[in-house]
C-alpha cells in the first residue's frame, strides 16, 4: 500500500514535555511561569494535526499530573496518543523558557532523568513504524540511552517500511556533555534521513559551513535529498536536487518563538505529503522548483504566525490564517 493510503499521514517519536514560559511578574515582582505543552516532535505534530493531518506519537512521559496534562493536550490537538508510554518511577521532562527582548530563546531542562530518555527499543510498537506516510525524529531523544536506540531503530525501520523520514537535529547544548559528542551523535543520524531541517547554528555546528547552500549540499551527500535551513528572521532557504530557493519570512509581531520552527517543519512536511503527495524519496526529486517555493512559503508563514503567540502547541496557526498570510502577506486579527 502506498503511504497516502497508510493508517497515519505522520508518526513521530521523542521528546514530549512541559515547557515552562515567562508569564509576567507576581505582586512581588517575581518572575511568573505558564505550563505549555511542548517538545519538538510533539510540536510537529500538532501543527500537523491542526492542518488536518492524522498523526501519532510515541514516547514516554511520567504518572505524574504533568504527564496527565501532556496526554490530554496531544489528545486535544488530534494526535494519535496510543503508543505513549507513562513511567510510574521517572517525572515528565519540564523545561524552563528564558525570553530575551527580542522573543528569542534559551532552555533549561529538569531531565536527569526524565520520563522521555526511559523509552525503550521494545516500547515503540511495529505500527507506528509501519503504518505512516511519514516518519519523523529529532535529536533530543539521540542524548541518552535506552531512548537513543529506541529513536534510531525506529527511523531505520519506517525506512525499511516505506516511509518517508524526515529529521530535525534540535540542538540543545544544555542536554548535551559537549559539542562534539553532539555534533558525532546529530551528524551520524542524518544518512537515516530522506529529508530534514536545520538552523543556521545548527549548520555551522555540523559542516562547519555558515553558507546555507553549501552547507546543505554538505549534509545531502550524507542521505537527504532534500534540506532547509530556517534563518530566523531572515527567512529559510531550500537545498535540492533542482537547487537552492530562498524565500523570505513574514513581518509580524514578535512576543515568543518558541515552537516556531517546528511549526514550520509540521507546515512543511504537511505540504509536502498532503498538498505534493510525496512519499519517498523519488517523489521530492521530482517537485519543480515552483512547488519547493509555495510550500517553504506556507512553511514560512506558519512559523512566523507561532511567534505571535505565547508557548508551542497553544500558539499553532489555523490553516486559514497561514493561507491568508501566504497571499496577502497580512496576518489575520484573530491569530494575534
Amino acid at each position: 500500500m502506498s503511504a497516502l493510503q497508510k493508517s497515519v499521514d505522520l508518526a513521530a517519536i521523542g521528546e514530549c514535555l512541559i515547557d515552562f514560559t515567562p508569564a509576567g511578574q507576581n505582586e512581588l515582582g517575581m518572575q511568573l511561569f505558564s505550563r505549555n505543552p511542548g517538545g519538538a516532535p510533539a510540536n510537529v505534530l500538532a501543527m500537523y494535526a491542526k492542518l488536518g493531518g492524522k498523526t501519532a506519537f510515541c514516547g514516554k512521559v511520567g504518572t505524574d499530573a504533568f504527564g496527565d496534562f501532556l496526554l490530554a493536550s496531544l489528545q486535544e490537538g488530534g494526535v494519535d496518543t496510543s503508543a505513549l508510554m507513562r513511567d510510574a518511577n521517572v517525572p515528565t521532562t519540564l523545561a524552563f523558557v528564558q525570553l530575551d527582548e527580542t522573543g528569542n530563546r534559551s532552555f533549561t531542562f529538569y531531565r536527569k532523568p526524565g520520563a522521555d530518555i526511559m523509552l525503550r527499543k521494545d516500547e515503540v510498537p511495529v505500527r507506528i513504524t509501519q503504518s505512516c506516510g511519514v516518519f519523523h525524529f529529532g535529536s533530543v531523544s539521540l542524548t541518552d540511552e535506552p531512548c537513543r536506540t529506541a529513536t534510531l531503530c525506529a527511523a531505520a525501520d519506517a525506512r525499511k517500511a516505506g516511509a518517508l523520514v524526515s529529521y530535525d537535529p534540535n540542538y540543545r547544548p544544555f542536554l548535551w556533555p559537549n559539542a562534539e559528542d553532539a555534533k558525532k551523535e546529530l551528524w551520524n543520524a542524518v544518512a537515516l534521513a530522506d529529508i530534514m531541517k536545520v538552523s543556521d547554528e545548527e549548520l555551522v555546528l555540523l559542516t562547519g559551513n555558515r553558507e546555507p547552500e553549501e552547507g546543505g549540499r554538505a549534509l545531502m551527500r550524507q542521505g537527504p535529498v532534500a534540506v532547509l535551513v530556517t534563518l530566523g528572521p531572515k527567512g529559510a532557504c531550500c537545498v535540492t536536487s533542482a537547487g537552492a530557493f530562498f524565500e523570505p519570512t513574514f513581518d509580524v509581531p514578535v512576543v515568543d518563538t518558541t515552537g516556531a520552527g517546528d511549526a514550520f517543519w509540521g507546515a512543511m512536511l504537511w505540504k509536502l505529503h498532503a498538498g505534493y503527495a510525496c512519499c519517498n524519496r523519488q517523489d521530492l526529486l521530482a517537485l519543480a522548483p515552483e512547488q519547493w517555493k509555495a510550500a517553504v512559503q506556507f512553511a514560512n508563514a506558519a512559523g512566523s504566525l507561532t511567534t505571535t503567540k505565547k508557548g508551542a502547541i497553544p500558539a499553532m496557526p489555523a490553516k486559514e490564517a497561514i493561507e491568508q498570510c501566504v497571499c496577502s502577506g497580512v496576518v489575520l486579527k484573530e491569530t494575534l
